[in-house]
């Protein structure tokens, strides 16, 4: 199953920062609720991942009032073997 990052931006001003972080802890989600935040470096974004059959399964996560800003960003990861193919087929052509 497809793996995604979710980014979501929230207002900057404590107040709506504060309430950003009250919803996402108050949402009944184990994602929402355990996010991450960038706010103490005065970043203004949550992140979480999840696995979800699609983009717009992973988007309807993020509560409503958040989703216009919100990120979708599927994740992958490579073995050495599949890299090293990569590679190999697309070397750069020497003059």
């Amino acid at each position: 199953m497809p793996r995604f990052l979710i980014e979501v931006d929230h207002p900057e001003d404590t107040y709506g920062c504060a309430q950003a972080i009250k919803v996402f802890l108050e949402s009944g989600s184990h994602f929402l609720a355990n996010a991450d935040f960038g706010c103490e470096d005065n970043i203004h974004k949550a992140w979480f991942a999840l696995e979800a059959d699609s983009r717009e399964e992973a988007i309807m996560v993020v509560p409503p009032q958040y989703r216009k800003n919100a990120r979708v960003i599927q994740l992958c990861r490579f073995s050495i073997p599949e890299i090293n193919e990569i590679l190999r087929l697309h070397r750069p052509k020497t003059a």
